[in-house]
């Protein structure tokens, strides 16, 4: 709806020997070479959030010292620049070539190679890093290549793309802004905003409207009327309305029904509108609602104020968040609900790392193998054999969080540039949209109903604020799993029918958190978690460790975690450099930072 974003570019430093009369020639071509091969592996592997290749700024020229270094931050600067990698392939003059930009996440690739001892330059220059108090990442090959050798092996590749993954993510936030729609939701600590945080860790800023402005603007027909009119018949046509479960005395005309329908999917344009804008609304001489609010991520307060005479925001978060509606295949909006502002950032991180849309959900309940046993005479198996958590919330969740998209005849959630058409419409027969609950919504509208389909590689994460500490991230790998039909109905429906329901188990150690299925559940730090397909924590970790949130909880194998070099100076066990570090750098943006 407004125009294209400009997203911030990955900059490559391709660092030198400066010795000229023989060194430095001898290397040009080859430190060039490096930095283009990183380029196009990068293009072709990491897309922005709209589906366009990630791009890459490499000066034209090595940097052998200061006063090239100093140039190439210039040229960053002027070509948007938000990560930072320096390659090299020999050795080089460290505090001379190195980034000095604070707030850039960076990292250096040293080549391992013996005719040039790069790897030399990287770990020099890592200590320099780390003596100045500018965290870097370290990326050196596990085998010995030859100089005239450009292959990128798979474990530096690896590395690679994690790092310049998590720092797009890093610098793609910096300058947007959480709204927040309403405000606190039924004593909700996640939402109550901290701005602190945000500004701090996050570099971005808050937005704040009343919810009457979405009642202000349904009542004044502030929206695009004609894509009004297309959205309510794509509605009518896609989302299939199911029974009423309320009591007979109790249930809302059919009339009042249509007017719901109706008012819901005013709600879904007006809150898009209020995080993105809408040129159509300028033409309509509202130019200041036209303009919106950046907001790369939202909450709608909803209860209780709201929904206690007006139908819920349940159609209009879960449409949002999903990766189409009436104007087709499109990227997913971010809206947390219950404006749960930190179960908002959970549900970005995870978005900006995969393009994926996210599932949100209350982390309901914890059912063991005896009690399911106890309810309905089934006795749990396979993956399911020690229990299983019940992540239900009230019909917000994506429904790309069906499970009706796939690859290689498997259940995925994909990024929306892979899906097509008829996955789009397998996962809205897959939705029903009953009447709501009125014990919760007496102002009713409509809730999703679905059931994942189990076996998908899943990511729960969440974000908490811990007084005197800050931040820190919880993240639990698993999967989501099948029951037996008859088994899921007896669960779900002591909970509520009219809501999405995912059974999730969770990867176990054997230890602490994760010694069993239940100490996840019992150690969860909140109600809410973000759920994203794929085993993305080793990616979640190198995130939090850029914007300094530690990491309280996790099941990621040790191998695969990656955080910067001055981590290992913080002391031997991972967990606690973790915090030691976070504490000693303090947050990215802050006044430590």
């Amino acid at each position: 709806m407004t125009k294209k974003p400009t997203y911030p570019k990955i900059g490559i430093r391709p660092i030198i020997d400066g010795r000229l009369g023989g060194v430095r020639e001898s290397l040009e071509g080859t430190t060039m070479n490096m930095a283009k091969n990183v380029a196009k592996l990068f293009g072709e592997k990491l897309k922005y959030p709209d589906g366009s290749p990630v791009e890459c700024v490499i000066p034209d020229f090595c940097i052998g010292g200061v006063k090239e270094a100093g140039d190439c931050g210039e040229y960053f600067k002027l070509h948007n620049v938000g990560v930072s990698l320096s390659v090299t392939p020999c050795w080089c003059y460290g505090t001379e070539t190195m980034d000095m930009e604070p707030h850039l996440p960076k990292a250096i690739w040293g080549f391992n190679g013996t005719e040039r001892p790069g790897a030399v330059y990287l770990a020099a220059t890592l200590a320099a890093h780390n003596q100045k108090g500018l965290p870097v990442f370290g990326i050196y090959g596990e085998d010995v290549q030859d100089l005239d050798d450009s292959r990128i092996t798979p474990d530096v590749q690896k590395k690679l793309l994690s790092f310049a993954r998590t720092g797009l993510a890093v610098s793609i936030m910096k300058n947007r802004s959480y709204l927040a729609i309403g405000s606190v939701s039924m004593g909700i600590a996640g939402s109550m905003i901290d701005p602190d945080f945000f500004q701090d860790y996050l570099g971005m800023r808050n937005a704040y409207v009343d919810s009457t402005e979405v009642l202000r603007r349904i009542e004044q027909e502030i929206y695009d009327k004609e894509e009004f009119q297309r959205a309510l018949e794509w509605t009518k046509a896609n989302c299939k309305e199911g029974k009423d479960y309320n009591e007979a005395e109790r249930q809302r005309s059919r009339e009042q029904k249509d007017k719901d329908w109706e008012f819901v999917v005013k709600m879904t344009l007006i809150i898009r509108d209020l995080m993105v804008g809408n040129p159509k609304l300028k033409e309509m001489g509202h130019g200041e609602e036209a303009m919106g609010h950046d907001a790369i991520v939202s909450g709608f307060q909803g209860q209780r104020q709201w929904t206690d005479f007006l139908p819920n925001g349940d159609f209009s978060e879960a449409i949002l968040n999903s990766s189409f509606d009436w104007n087709g295949i499109r990227a997913p909006y971010m809206v947390a609900t219950e404006n749960d502002a930190l179960n908002g950032v959970s549900m970005l991180f995870n978005y900006l790392l995969t393009g994926t849309a996210q599932i949100f959900a209350d982390v309901r309940t914890y059912w063991s193998p005896d009690a399911v046993r106890r309810v309905t005479g089934w006795k749990p198996d396979g993956m399911a054999s020690e229990g299983f958590i019940h992540l239900i919330n009230s019909g917000s969740a994506t429904l790309d969080g069906t499970g009706r998209q796939e690859r290689n005849g498997r259940p995925v959630m994909k990024p929306f540039w892979e899906i097509e058409q008829r996955e789009v419409d397998a996962s809205l027969k897959a939705t029903t949209w009953y009447p709501a609950n009125l014990g919760y919504f007496r102002g009713g509208g409509y809730s999703s109903n679905f059931l994942t389909r189990g076996e998908m590689p899943v990511t729960m994460c969440r974000l908490n604020l811990i007084k005197g500490l800050g931040p820190v991230l919880q993240i639990a790998e698993g999967h989501t799993i099948d029951l037996p039909q008859n088994v899921h109905e007896i669960l779900d429906e002591r909970t509520d029918r009219t809501w999405p329901t995912t059974w999730f188990v969770p990867k176990i150690t054997g230890k602490g958190a994760f010694r069993n299925v239940y100490a996840v559940m019992d150690n969860w730090g909140a109600n809410h978690g973000a759920i994203s397909y794929g085993h993305i924590g080793h990616d979640l970790i190198t995130l939090a460790a850029m914007l300094r949130i530690p990491v309280c909880m996790h099941n990621v194998e040790e191998e695969r975690i990656f955080r910067p070099s001055s981590w290992k100076a913080h002391g031997m066990d991972p967990e606690s450099s973790d915090y030691g570090a976070c504490k000693n750098y303090g947050p990215l943006y802050g006044k430590n930072g």
